[in-house]
């Protein structure tokens, strides 16, 4: 399998793509971009969580057991004293952090359930949950995060597979399709488990319906495509290469800074669906 610098580099590397197509089509705004991209390298490495001594393993428990911790917290702020307030703080960090985790690892195995694309959907719903219940997140923004957190999670999973098949001795490794699977097959309990977990958590998430309006609005796609070449025949101003002389250039539509305008003759303004993911004002004429 890939070790945890592979899997963190190659992580970083889609999210990176996917952030830069996300900022080119104006869904988001920049301070939220950073989150949602954070919620796609994590999910590179999480499908590691079965591997005891394993980094993403120590990580993620250390930091669920702080959240969960500093949740019990704030929402018994005013309901206790504070004796009893920092019982219930240090007791939630270290029950997360030692008991809950050792029990975790006495019943997973490494290449179970966490590498399938089960594990990866169950993550998903729980980040668009979290973002928009948690971090007060728009909707949009929270299926977004869960969209960054499934791809990275089945990039860990591809990866694994890849480095499965030894190109040089031309071999696959016993270890091949242990990595990437819809389910674990050997233990199906874990998998109805996980399933019911998924269920639970997608009934939790925010209504997708704005994330699905923008990521399938023809004006998005357009945009994207508009803005995917330099314009002018230009690379970072300079001009790259030689300017193709035609009868008569056709008229581009401007790009605005911040927007991205819907092609007139394709889509008509008034039916054109919502290319944001995030609410805006309208913009205002300054003429």
């Amino acid at each position: 399998m890939a070790n945890f610098t592979t899997h963190i580099a190659v992580g970083t590397i889609v999210s990176g793509t996917l952030a830069t197509l996300t900022l080119a089509a104006d869904v988001i705004a920049p301070d939220n971009l950073i989150a949602v991209t954070m919620a796609g390298v994590l999910g590179s490495v999480l499908p590691d969580i079965d591997l005891k001594d394993s980094r993403p393993a120590k990580a993620l428990f250390s930091g669920l057991a702080v959240f969960l911790s500093f949740t019990v917290l704030f929402s018994f702020a005013y309901n206790f004293s504070i004796v009893e307030m920092w019982i219930l703080w240090l007791g939630t960090f270290f029950a997360v952090r030692y008991p809950i985790k050792a029990t975790f690892h006495r019943f997973s195995y490494h290449r179970g359930i966490w590498h399938s694309v089960l594990a990866g959907l169950f993550f998903c719903f729980v980040t668009a949950a979290l973002f928009k219940f948690r971090f007060g997140r728009h909707e949009g923004v929270a299926w977004l995060a869960g969209g960054f957190m499934f791809v990275g999670y089945l990039t860990h999973l591809v990866l694994d597979e890849i480095y499965s098949v030894d190109v040089l001795d031309t071999r696959v490794k016993a270890s091949f399709g242990t990595a990437l699977k819809l389910f674990d097959g050997r233990r199906p309990l874990d998998s109805i488990a996980i399933a019911a977990a998924a269920i639970g958590a997608f009934m939790l998430t925010p209504p997708p319906t704005t994330f699905v309006d923008g990521i399938t609005s023809r004006s998005l796609w357009a945009g994207l495509q508009q803005r995917f070449l330099p314009q002018d025949n230009k690379l970072f101003g300079i001009v790259a290469y030689p300017k193709r002389l035609t009868a008569e250039p056709a008229a581009v539509s401007p790009i605005a800074t911040g927007s991205i305008p819907a092609p007139a003759a394709a889509v008509p303004p008034a039916a054109a669906p919502p290319t944001a993911l995030e609410a805006s004002p309208p913009a205002t004429d300054s003429k």
